[in-house]
């Protein structure tokens, strides 16, 4: 073996396909310093054993711009490099054999036209001439994507390992990492057998090896091995060479013609954890196989030989089952991980590796060399995760559902089933009582609305009208009416104290942060780039000391984005776990309040934006007048212990004012009524403040060089390319259309725009949606349409909030 170097600026740890390829993009980059460390031979683990199916199209637009690149990156290299990938773009036809299904594949369609991804919309007719061996039956349609096909992993995998040896990177075969060196929660260097190599940067490009590897130093990457199961069929003459690949969802099929073969995989709804004995992925299992499993395959192969008949004929050469790894929700982890500084994750593909490993390596290298990405990747970012999700007891369950998820229906708004009951509310029996039903958020099992009269309190899945409709008809009514009682525990909440808390909270956020006590300031912190990193607000709780609250869902990723930029010397403390949050919001609940708490709730006393400690049946609680829902109302931040207490008490007391518990989904109607936006949807790294109209939260008055204020200065006079809108249908019913994101917005034919959230708001009666659209498009507004399953809707511009444009009622 040839001499390992004893340090470098990169180890990137696994030779798969998304290990070459970060390797290659670092150096192409100029990140020459960069090595690669393989354990065995190139391939081994799961790039050797992949279908090769590569696709452009993604559930978002980052994810297809990483698709999109991939592809042509292949393309583009096989030419600089003169050496084969195995690429075969014959195509790729996704059918639908329930309307269910077909409106998905028509949203797809829809989609991929905001990202100039070339989709057909075919009938059974079509399917036909392109497809001449499929049997018909049951097929309501399909979308054919011309652009797609196949690859040969191998052959990907071996091409971008030449294109990075030719930028510098040293690549070293069988020297397996024995571990990753850290200090002073740092990346070091790693350690090999009898060797040592100090680094700044390490990738974990390791596959389904990641958790194993993370968990010996204390990081949490949540994946596990499933068994994937496809068959090879012998030789037949009768196969055409030009078919696509071809995807039947319902049946959990694949099958892709394989050099005069057919290659049958499956995506089944119940999948088999891999390695069930030891729950650890055995170091020398490179090139291994798992035993035949005909019992577990059967029903999908008679599937497969009802939609292609001629497979009848054919024989099986080859039984493949294989580890594969998957994550919670199917999408892959990458960028810096929470726990170590400069420890970059870049595994969890779900399948889909040779597919996106191009636009991942790019992602990564460049998520690496900036030290954060401007491109919206929340979906794929570690740290949307939290620790207890690596755990065997959560993690293997959850696999036996997401491993099929990848081909189970993509419904709006639907709830994983297993490894539930993660984090219960103190106060969940009650909450269940009154008839919750349960979504995850965050880990939390949190009230997504309430049943009424007696139903059951279960999603009934649609791409039109939803069953809680009238749940949240009557949450949203009563609330502008009366109270609702919504529950924000789930909220992230971190305190800072010491000298440098308010000095150092100036510099992270763009809002003048009020040293007050009882003052609040909404505010976002930025990138130097100006992208939006987190929308929060900032609770002044006494002289130098605050307390931070943001979303549930980027607790993590807010809190390391914070102690990233943080002074060392100020005291931080996540206290999210030590608080339950209720909040009183409408027009009684200054009434409700004031009977539980005494007479301290006029506006004189307590002013919109302001907190003060409270004493309610003898607990203190910290009471802060702040409302997502865009009513009057209160947030009340409760010790744990003490919040069943008060929560029956308000219930009780709540009565007497009319009183509804109301959910997530009532929560999200109204803060669109109201025209609240909401980081991961609507604003993310990729949009600044001036193209969100969130520039009210900059102060450039403050004597602070804020991050991101250079970039917000070199931008402040000059147009914005895109600017947030709120778009209403001139025709409105609940749920036709159902619109959700990603729908294309037209003007006079000419896309403009796309929608980032909607909802329909039964108080005002309109299909609601947020969205973009591009200033330099001449703007038609009589000739506006948007686009939902392949069908345009008019729609119109709201000038201002439906709700309270003026702020009176939030202030009153």
């Amino acid at each position: 073996m040839e001499m390992l170097p004893t340090n470098t600026k990169v180890v990137v740890i696994g030779g798969g396909v998304v290990g070459c390829s970060v390797a290659y993009h670092l150096a192409k980059f100029g990140w020459k310093e960069t090595i690669l460390l393989e354990r065995d031979q190139l391939t081994s683990g799961t790039t050797w054993h992949a279908a090769g199916l590569v696709s452009q199209l993604g559930p978002s637009a980052a994810i297809t711009k990483i698709r999109k690149y991939s592809l042509e990156l292949y393309k583009k290299l096989e030419i600089e490099i003169d050496f084969s990938s195995g690429l075969k773009l014959n195509g790729a036809l996704s059918i639908a054999t329930t309307k269910g299904r077909w409106q998905e594949l028509l949203r797809q369609a829809t989609t991929a036209q905001l990202f100039d991804v070339n989709v057909e919309v075919l009938n059974v007719e079509q399917i036909k001439k392109i497809y001449p061996i499929i049997s018909e039956k049951d097929i309501l349609g399909g979308i054919f994507m011309p652009g797609d096909g196949q690859a040969d992993p191998v052959g990907v995998t071996n091409l971008l390992a030449k294109a990075a040896r030719k930028e510098g990177v040293q690549i070293y075969q069988n020297s397996p990492v024995q571990k990753i060196l850290v200090k002073k929660g740092k990346v070091n260097g790693v350690k090999l057998k009898d060797h040592i190599i100090e680094c700044e940067y390490v990738v974990l490009a390791t596959g389904m090896w990641s958790r194993q590897i993370g968990e010996d130093i204390g990081v949490s990457i949540p994946l596990y091995p499933a068994e994937h199961f496809y068959v090879i069929t012998e030789p037949m003459k009768d196969l055409p060479k030009d078919i696509p690949v071809l995807r039947d969802f319902n049946d959990s099929l694949y099958l892709k013609e394989d050099a005069g073969k057919m290659l049958i995989g499956i995506f089944e709804g119940k999948s088999i954890p891999a390695f069930n004995k030891t729950n650890r992925v055995p170091e020398n299992f490179s090139f291994g196989e798992f035993p035949e499993n005909f019992d577990h395959f059967e029903p999908y192969l008679e599937a497969s030989l009802k939609r292609v008949p001629i497979l009848k004929k054919a024989g099986i050469r080859k039984f493949f089952v294989g580890p594969e790894s998957f994550t919670p929700d199917t999408n892959t982890l990458l960028g810096e991980v929470p726990e170590v500084e400069k420890l970059f994750s870049c595994c969890g593909l779900n399948s889909i590796g040779i597919g996106t490993a191009g636009g991942i390596g790019k992602v990564t290298a460049e998520w690496m060399m900036k030290g954060h990405t401007n491109e919206d990747l929340f979906i794929y970012d570690i740290k949307r995760f939290q620790k207890f999700h690596s755990k065997i007891s959560f993690i293997k369950e959850r696999v036996t559902e997401t491993l099929g998820d990848l081909y189970g229906m993509h419904w709006p708004y639907k709830q994983h089933k297993t490894s539930r009951n993660q984090k219960k509310l103190p106060y969940h029996e009650e909450l269940k009582t009154a008839g919750a039903c349960f979504g995850v958020v965050a880990g939390y099992e949190r009230p997504m609305w309430f049943s009424l009269r007696e139903k059951i309190p279960e999603y009934e899945y649609s791409y039109n009208y939803q069953n809680w409709y009238p749940s949240v008809e009557y949450e949203t009514k009563n609330t502008r009416e009366n109270i609702g009682l919504f529950d924000l525990t789930p909220f992230a909440k971190f305190e800072l104290k010491g000298e440098q808390s308010h000095s150092e909270l100036q510099r992270i956020c763009t809002a003048n942060i009020k040293n007050e006590k009882g003052r609040t300031t909404y505010t976002q912190m930025l990138n130097k780039d100006g992208g939006i990193e987190s929308d929060l607000t900032v609770v002044c709780l006494d002289n130098n000391y605050f307390r931070i609250v943001s979303s549930a869902a980027v607790r993590i990723r807010d809190k390391h984005h914070i102690l990233k930029h943080l002074d060392s010397k100020v005291e931080f403390k996540d206290v999210t776990e030590e608080y339950a949050c209720l909040g009183l919001f409408g027009p009684k609940s200054r009434d409700l309040i004031t009977e539980i708490a005494g007479d301290y709730f006029k506006t004189k006393d307590f002013p919109f934006a302001t907190g003060k400690n409270i004493t309610i049946d003898g607990v203190k609680i910290w009471a802060q007048r702040l409302s997502y829902v865009g009513e009057l109302g209160w947030e009340l931040y409760i010790p744990t212990k003490e919040s069943k207490k008060i929560y029956n008490l308000v219930v009780k007391i709540g009565k007497k004012y009319k009183l509804c518990h109301a959910g997530v989904h009532a929560m999200d109607t109204l803060r669109m009524e109201k025209g609240y936006l909401h980081w991961g949807h609507d604003i993310s790294p990729e949009e600044n403040q001036y193209e969100a109209g969130l520039n009210f939260a900059i102060s450039y008055k403050k004597n602070v060089n804020f991050i991101g204020k250079d970039f917000l200065k070199r931008i402040r006079d000059k147009k914005v390319k895109k600017r947030f809108v709120i778009l209403s249908l001139k025709e409105n019913k609940p749920g036709f259309p159902l619109l959700l994101h990603d729908e294309p917005i037209y003007c006079n034919k000419e896309i403009i725009g796309r929608t980032t959230s909607g909802n329909y708001s039964f108080n005002f009666k309109k299909n609601m949606a947020f969205a973009y659209i591009n200033t330099s498009k001449i703007l038609d507004v009589k000739n506006l349409e948007i686009e939902v399953e392949k069908k345009k809707y008019k729609i119109n511009i709201e000038d201002k909030p439906l709700h309270d444009a003026d702020n009176k009622i939030i202030r009153e």
